[in-house]
């Protein structure tokens, strides 16, 4: 038996071959896409028939799309990375489909780069950086890290690998989650109110899931509370931040500034506001790309639908439940 497999995730294609070639070596057919990614409903629509399983970016796997038609022979939605928010996993178990996912691989990768970010933001790197490029010598202030308190909102995976590394820099280290765990607690975290890691943190990352519990939760109240030396690091998801409100925050100078790498509109449109707010460092979502880890990814990957395919259960899925489903669209 071989599938058709659609690969929507570029780094899928761009970080190596690995993973491609051991799809193929199996007999599956590997389709590239020839869309900007991530898709919308309406592209999956038009590319997804005959089409078994689906490396998955950012793309829009509503309840319409996993319960249409044209999806009818889609038995896997294989996303290359943890985050599975743009999946409707009720939808997608009720229609027998095997959602995975590859929990674990991106932790530290995604750590160091939240730490990039502070650290740039923190002593302005990129200002310093313009100043030379354009010919000039200005030295640009920035603030401290030793000694500072640095707040986590998520204190998962990611959250904790972030603690870990605050060590070196003798930070306090305040955490909110609602389900407090001792790995961070063992990692030096503090667990607090919202409220109050707000109102003490010198920086705040953000390193929850966007659940839809967690949609908009840092918004203008939360950007008021924080202090006005502050800085806030986003390298979760955009869906977090109201940024309609950090706009304002920036321009009206109610924190410090902002490192920023993901949004809730991707790719951030050119005349989106925040792209001229002042003391703001912004990236295209870039946290989970460095070479080594994405190849040992893509590989991942690929095992998961092998193993789906060849009739085994996946090491990484979402909705374990729907292999008890009557409606599991694979033997």
């Amino acid at each position: 038996m071989s599938w058709n497999i659609l690969n929507l995730a570029p780094t899928f294609r761009d970080a190596g071959p690995d993973g491609r070639e051991m799809l193929e070596a199996a007999g599956c057919t590997v389709v590239e896409t020839q869309r900007v990614c991530p898709l919308t409903a309406s592209d999956l629509l038009t590319d997804l028939p005959g089409i078994a399983a689906v490396v998955a970016g950012a793309d829009d796997y509503s309840s319409d799309v996993l319960t249409a038609p044209e999806t009818s022979g889609l038995k896997m939605v294989q996303r290359w990375g943890v985050g599975y928010d743009a999946v409707d996993i009720d939808a997608a178990t009720a229609a027998g489909i095997v959602v995975g996912y590859l929990p674990g691989f991106l932790d530290d990768t995604v750590a160091d780069y939240t730490w990039a970010l502070l650290l740039s933001i923190a002593r302005r790197i990129p200002w310093g950086q313009d100043t030379m490029r354009a010919g000039d010598w200005h030295v640009t202030w920035g603030h401290d890290v030793v000694e500072r308190t640095l707040g986590i909102v998520g204190c998962g995976r990611i959250g904790t690998a972030v603690a870990e590394r605050a060590k070196g820099f003798r930070m306090r280290l305040l955490g909110f989650d609602p389900f407090p765990n001792e790995a961070a607690r063992a990692a030096g975290v503090e667990f607090v109110s919202m409220e109050q890691l707000l109102e003490q943190s010198d920086f705040i990352c953000l390193n929850a899931a966007a659940t839809p519990e967690n949609r908009g939760l840092i918004g203008e109240p939360e950007l008021r509370r924080m202090k006005p030396t502050a800085y806030l690091i986003n390298t979760a998801r955009g869906a977090l931040l109201d940024e309609a409100a950090m706009v304002k925050a920036l321009n009206e100078e109610w924190i410090s500034g902002a490192a920023l790498d993901c949004f809730s509109e991707e790719p951030l449109p050119a005349d989106h506001p925040l792209r001229t707010a002042p003391n703001a460092i912004l990236c295209p979502h870039m946290a989970p790309y460095v070479w080594g880890n994405a190849r040992e990814m893509n590989r991942a990957a690929a095992q998961n639908i092998l193993d789906l395919l060849n009739g085994r259960r996946p090491e990484f899925i979402v909705n374990p439940e729907v292999f008890d489903s009557p409606q599991l669209r694979v033997l």
